[in-house]
């Protein structure tokens, strides 16, 4: 991985909603088709993870169904890294990574203008996706 797109991954609770702001694209679960949207990815602990607040997500659905994906980088540096979602189901890292997310987003210097307070951890553990993101070999050459 080159060390432009390093830099653009390497965000810290103080990078800006735009630093933040990447498009995915799945593979519909039951269509099969290409998916695009815009989501926000966030890094605990050196890894790379997508979640949203609580709610469902079909985005969710078609990683859970066809996990390959691309991850498109799209301020600062462009790049489409090929990458597999894994669903995060162990409750410890669950709740290790959503204290992570909450804490970030609540933090009093809010540069992601997230409206807070954010949902409680309870809200996060139950309702909402997490997603651990590995890059594959070669990604970002």
């Amino acid at each position: 991985m080159n060390s432009e797109i390093r830099r653009a991954l390497a965000i810290t609770p103080a990078s800006r909603s735009w630093e933040r702001t990447i498009d995915i694209t799945t593979t519909g679960a039951r269509t099969g088709r290409p998916r695009r949207i815009e989501v926000w990815f966030y890094r605990v602990d050196g890894q790379i993870y997508l979640s949203t607040v609580p709610a469902r997500r079909s985005w969710f659905a078609n990683l859970l169904k066809n996990p390959a994906f691309t991850f498109h980088l799209k301020h600062g540096v462009r790049a489409d890294l090929s990458a597999i979602g894994t669903p995060v189901r162990d409750p410890g890292l669950r709740e290790q990574v959503f204290r992570a997310i909450i804490a970030d987003l609540n933090q009093p210097w809010n540069p992601a203008g997230i409206p807070q307070p954010v949902r409680p951890l309870e809200e996060w553990m139950a309702g909402s996706p997490l997603v651990r993101v590995d890059f594959m070999e070669g990604a970002g050459e």
